[in-house]
C-alpha cells in the first residue's frame, strides 16, 4: 500500500514540479510525510519507468510514460523524433543514429514499443543498435520506426 501511495506521490510530484535528481525527488517526498532513501527513490524510478527530458528551468528533468492506443505517449513520440537523424536495415539488425547524447533516449522508446520482432537493444551515446530474428523482421520493425518518426 505504502508503495502504491508513493508511486502515486511522484508521479504527482513530476508532473507538477522539474525534478532533476534523485536527492531532490527524495526531498519533495520527505516533505509529503514520505521517509524513502535514495535506493528507494531508485528502484521507484525503475519501476515507474521514468525516463529524463529537457527542462524548461532546469536542464533536465523527469517524466512518466503515459501509455496512449499505439503504448508510447506524446513526450516519448516527440523525444524519439527529435532526437532521431536517420534509420537503416542491415541484415537482421537496424541502425538507428541519433544526435548525441541522445542514444539512451530513442533506445527507451524502442523498448518501451516492446515490438515482438525485436530479440533484444543496445543504446549508445548516439546510436541504437536493435538485434532482430530475421532480415524480414528488421524491414517490418524499420517500417514501423520510420512511421513513427512520420506521425505528428
Amino acid at each position: 500500500m505504502l508503495r502504491n501511495a508513493r508511486h502515486s506521490k511522484i508521479l504527482e510530484i513530476i508532473s507538477e514540479k522539474e525534478i532533476e535528481t534523485q536527492e531532490e525527488l527524495c526531498a519533495e517526498l520527505a516533505a509529503c510525510n514520505f521517509s524513502v532513501t535514495q535506493a528507494t527513490v531508485s528502484r521507484d524510478i525503475k519501476e515507474l519507468r521514468l525516463f529524463k527530458v529537457k527542462g524548461n528551468n532546469k536542464r533536465f528533468r523527469y517524466a512518466s510514460v503515459n501509455e496512449n492506443e499505439d503504448g508510447i505517449s506524446d513526450k516519448m513520440r516527440s523525444l524519439f523524433q527529435t532526437c532521431v537523424e536517420n534509420i537503416r536495415a542491415v541484415g537482421n539488425l537496424i541502425i538507428i543514429k541519433t544526435l548525441n547524447g541522445n542514444g539512451a533516449n530513442a533506445g527507451v522508446v524502442v523498448d518501451h514499443l516492446a515490438y515482438r520482432e525485436v530479440a533484444g537493444t543496445i543504446s549508445g551515446d548516439d546510436t541504437v543498435l536493435i538485434v532482430c530474428e530475421t532480415t524480414a523482421d528488421a524491414h517490418t520493425v524499420c517500417g514501423k520506426l520510420e512511421t513513427l518518426l512520420k506521425t505528428c
